[in-house]
């Protein structure tokens, strides 16, 4: 054994577990306190994700060693199931056999070649043919590398310079679109971060959803999430995006649509063909990579050609269009059929049905909004319609905690954050609906009965 050989963590408990060093798994010390103290040591928080640290839920997060179908397991062997899906990453269910399948056959050849491979291809054909509106694909390594290419692209395609967003909608840590955040940055109770200049936001409008602004020739792009899902979750009211899209043809803008989450999520086509809108540039990221790292932009062919190395706006990366990610989209890709999306839907209609039974029953005051697959959660009696980010923010945190808390006890892991969307996927059967719907039960007179403690 040399210094440079990476350690177990434990080298008696790791060997008698059968873990290894560099495959960890945890179950050489099998606590979650110890692991997230160790991670705390070498990584700021102890998390690669701000939203998983639980500041905003109390206590400290369970650390995941293994994942199947509906359910997690931490390092101490203890399941949960699983309403947060890499937050919408997974969409079969974890460790689904048709992508761990595909992974393991193509791992084989390499994992990384810095060419053009024929599954990039693949993707990129299958991207298209399920998005009328995305003439040309352009492959990435995250659904953040999406959002900010697009708003590079539109800058250089308009010749323009000013980008509108939509208070509450949340586009990944690019800095131009930090001005106001959805869910990661509302969760943390900041209006933007530090370490972003104000000349990089200084050309980036904030609005309120679900209004039509009013633009003018200086504006390059709107970009927007066609269904908010980043606080809570909100549809587009009649006529919204039907109105930004004529707004946007009037002064000769661009519309984004980010749809990271919607994308593959609400159906092949995503947002865009649920409400018939056609956004002139589409950001991907989370179900096109079948849960491994990836993003993609696609659109119209005339403005996706000023892309290098046809045009003078610069892409690149050294691990874009992955073969691993590749593979493992298309074999997600696959799966969702017609039939899929319509079983999708139901089960996500049975669950916010039976979560808002259960919260009712206990004198829990919550809704659980709906769109197509998404479930939201908002808490709390003053709540109300929510339509904009003012509205989202009604929301009861404590409450939600409470509830978050509860439900995990009771085996259910929901997000640690009060602006995320559950999500479901074919793990979810029946009978693990069911079962969450049972432990909501339980988990909202909890939740009251600690309210009336305070």
């Amino acid at each position: 054994m040399t210094d440079q050989m990476i350690p177990s963590c434990d080298p008696i408990g790791c060997a008698a577990a059968g873990c290894t060093a560099t495959v960890c798994t945890g179950a050489g010390l099998a606590s979650n306190a110890t692991m997230f103290a160790r991670s705390k040591a070498v990584i700021p928080g102890g998390v690669n994700s701000s939203i998983r640290a639980f500041n905003s839920v109390g206590g400290e997060p369970y650390v995941v060693a293994r994942a199947k179908g509906a359910t997690i397991t931490d390092v101490e062997g203890t399941s949960y199931y699983d309403l947060v899906q890499s937050y919408g990453a997974v969409i079969l269910g974890h460790a689904h056999p048709a992508v761990t399948e595909a992974i393991t056959a193509a791992v084989v050849d390499g994992t990384s070649y810095g060419a053009p491979t024929p599954r990039e291809m693949k993707l990129a054909e299958a991207i298209s043919e399920r998005v009328s509106s995305c003439e040309r694909v352009r492959l990435m390594n995250s659904g953040t590398e999406a959002t900010s290419t697009a708003i590079r692209l539109a800058r250089g395609a308009t010749g323009r310079d000013r980008i509108v967003t939509f208070a509450g909608n949340f586009h990944g840590a690019t800095d131009a679109l930090l001005v106001a955040g959805g869910s990661g940055v509302a969760t943390l109770g900041l209006p933007g971060t530090a370490g972003v200049p104000n000349a990089s936001v200084a050309e980036t409008m904030v609005v309120p959803y679900n209004v039509v602004p009013e633009l003018n020739d200086q504006v390059a792009a709107v970009i927007i999430e066609p269904v908010a899902a980043n606080m809570g979750v909100v549809a587009p009211v009649a006529g919204f995006l039907e109105g930004l899209r004529a707004e946007c043809d009037r002064v000769g803008a661009l519309l984004i649509f980010d749809e990271v989450i919607t994308g593959f999520r609400l159906g092949s086509g995503g947002a865009q063909a649920m409400y018939g809108i056609t956004p002139d540039i589409t950001c991907f990221g989370k179900v096109i990579g079948g849960g491994l790292p990836i993003g993609s932009i696609g659109g119209r062919a005339d403005i996706m050609e000023y892309l290098s190395p046809l045009g003078p706006v610069f892409h690149s990366g050294t691990l874009s269009g992955n073969p691993l990610a590749t593979a493992a989209g298309l074999a997600a890709l696959n799966q969702l059929t017609p039939d899929v999306y319509i079983e999708l839907q139901a089960r996500a209609g049975r669950l916010a049905a039976g979560l808002g039974d259960a919260c009712a029953s206990a004198g829990f005051a919550a809704s659980f909004p709906i769109v197509g697959t998404l479930v939201g959660m908002f808490c709390g009696s003053a709540v109300g319609t929510v339509q904009n980010f003012d509205d989202a923010k009604r929301t009861d945190e404590a409450a939600y905690s409470r509830f978050f808390q509860a439900m995990l006890a009771e085996g259910v892991a929901m997000a640690p954050g009060a602006y995320e969307t559950i999500f479901v996927g074919l793990g979810h059967t029946d009978d693990v609906l069911d079962a969450i719907v049972a432990a909501a039960h339980r988990a909202a007179t909890t939740a009251v009965s600690r309210s009336d403690k305070r």
